[in-house]
Formats: C-alpha cells, sequence, structure tokens
C-alpha cells in the first residue's frame, strides 16, 4: 500500500483539528490523506431500538468520514483524501492502519485553562503500541497557530512557520528522532530548536560543601555535548538554522516551556517489549499532556 498521513476520525472536534494538520502536512509531503473512521458495533438489542435501527447507525457512521473528507477537499485542494471505515476496537485498529502509514495524527482535547492536551486512553495506548510516528493535534489548533504573527501582530497561515522544538539527551541520541526533527524543519523552512535539559550529579553536594561550585563547568560540558550531537545533522541539513538550548532543569518543562513559540514537538519514545504492558516514556507522557503545540512521538529502538 502506498505510504499515506493516516487519521483516526471519530467526528469530534479533536479529530478534525487532526484531519485539517494532516492535509497540511501531506501538502508539505505531497502524500495522500488516509482517514480511518472506526466505530463499535452495540449490541443487537440495541441495535434494533427505534432511535438506533441499524439504518440510523449505517447513516451516521457513513456520514463522519464522508463529510469529513468533503471538507478537506474543499479547504485542501490537490490533497488526495481517502477514507476507510472499520469495525472494532478503536485503539487495536489504529495500531494496524498504522503500519501503511508515514505519519498516524491522532486528536487530543485541550485542557481548559492548563492549555495542554487530555490524551486519552485510546491515544495513549496507540501512541505506545505503534512504531511509525504519531501526531497529536489538540482541538482547536489552527494553521496560523503555527505560523509567527504578522507585522501588526495578527495571526497568519501566510508567514513563516514557528520553529520546530526537538528534545534531546545527548547521553543516548537516537538518529531516527532526529532526522524526523531536521526534516520536519526542512519541510517547513523553519529553524530548529535542540532542547536539552540536565540535572546536577549527585556528587554536587560534596563539591559544594568543599567550597567548589562547579554548576558553570557542568553546564559548558553539556553545552558541548549538544553542539558535538547536533554536527553531523548540521552538515545534512545545511539549510536548517540550529538553535541549541541547554539549561538546568526538567526536560519535561524546558519543552513544554517551548512548545509555546513553536509549531511542532518532536519526543522520542523507546520501544520496550515487555510482558508486563507497553510505555510511552516519562518525559514524552508529560509533553503530550501540557504542551501548546502539536506533539509528534518517535519510536526508535
Amino acid at each position: 500500500m502506498a505510504r499515506t498521513i493516516t487519521v483516526g476520525l471519530d467526528g469530534s472536534a479533536e479529530s478534525r483539528a487532526a484531519a485539517e494538520w494532516a492535509a497540511r502536512e501531506a501538502k508539505l509531503r505531497d502524500l495522500p490523506v488516509r482517514l480511518v473512521h472506526v466505530w463499535q458495533p452495540v449490541p443487537e438489542p440495541m441495535a434494533q431500538a427505534p432511535l438506533l435501527g441499524a439504518e440510523t447507525q449505517q447513516h451516521w457512521t457513513e456520514r463522519i468520514p464522508r463529510e469529513a473528507a468533503e471538507g478537506l477537499r474543499l479547504r485542501h485542494p490537490g490533497v488526495e483524501v481517502r477514507t476507510e471505515q472499520h469495525a472494532g476496537t478503536p485503539s487495536d485498529v489504529l495500531v494496524e492502519a498504522a503500519r501503511d502509514a508515514e505519519l498516524l495524527v491522532l486528536g487530543s482535547r485541550a485542557l481548559s485553562g492548563l492549555g495542554g492536551f487530555l490524551v486519552g486512553s485510546v491515544g495513549q495506548s496507540v501512541v505506545a503500541r505503534t512504531e511509525v510516528p504519531v501526531v497529536l493535534v489538540r482541538a482547536g489548533e489552527q494553521a496560523a497557530d503555527e505560523h509567527v504573527a504578522d507585522p501588526t501582530g495578527v495571526p497568519s497561515a501566510a508567514t513563516a512557520f514557528r520553529p520546530v522544538v526537538l528534545g534531546l539527551d545527548t547521553g543516548s541520541p537516537d538518529d531516527t528522532v532526529i532526522t524526523f526533527a531536521f526534516q520536519e524543519a526542512q519541510r517547513r523552512g523553519s529553524a530548529l530548536y535542540a532542547v536539552q535539559g540536565w540535572n546536577l550529579p549527585a556528587y554536587y553536594a560534596y563539591s559544594l560543601a568543599a567550597g567548589v561550585d562547579t554548576t558553570d563547568a557542568l553546564a559548558r560540558q553539556q553545552a558541548a555535548e549538544l553542539t558535538d550531537t547536533l554536527d553531523p545533522w548540521r552538515q545534512k541539513y545545511p539549510d536548517v538554522e540550529v538553535v541549541e538550548v541547554s539549561r538546568l532543569g526538567s526536560p519535561a518543562g524546558l519543552l513544554v516551556d517551548a512548545s509555546r513559540d513553536a509549531s511542532l514537538v518532536v519526543v522520542g519514545r523507546r520501544v520496550r517489549r515487555s510482558p508486563f504492558g507497553v510505555h510511552i516514556g516519562s518525559v514524552a507522557h508529560a509533553v503530550l499532556h501540557h504542551a501548546t503545540a502539536p506533539v509528534a512521538v518517535v519510536a526508535h529502538g
């Protein structure tokens, strides 16, 4: 099957925002959009009820993807839009659909007053089990949100993209995650902000007790490691402006702060095959729930 930008669609505001984001991304990548609508059959006695008969159920399950596709084609001319319908458990169907996708895009409700995501059980399960990149888009996300304001301060989708933000751990950098972030920045013609948070080592307290403050030396060491890690990608993507951010503090907190001025945040997720279930990782989990920009979670070994 040809590669696609695949979207989990259920008719909600968050899934519609995800579909719009997917169409914009599809144009950048010159790929089709595949809308995957999953519905769960109701028990037979309920299906035969006058207000929820088989014809009514079929009408609504067919209407959601059809109308979504028509709207995308109208608003994004030139982008091919396909639709699929499947019955079953949403998380299982979406994980299977992602196998043939370039990207899987899901919606997430915005948290009122907090400005972040509410990633439900389906979204968390899919992110944790899918080995292609998964992008979470909050409800209400607009194209203009991913661009800098125009000279008068008005939001506009006609201006330059905001930077792509990459969460990077120089202790265990992964080529797949870094490459994904650089390619997204290159497609957008935007800068790439590589963000690294670090903590003071256990021996720091002993250094202070001895009258030696090693904070500045540690900061220089961490910054140098970040530069060294990024150098090969600077050479591969010379047209991408790279801004390095290496600071003392929580990696998740720094990424959430950076997301306020980002078009996309990219984080990694280590694939762990465990008999005790699947996991997203603490940094990715925190960023998914609190970032204000779309978040791409890239699985790696």
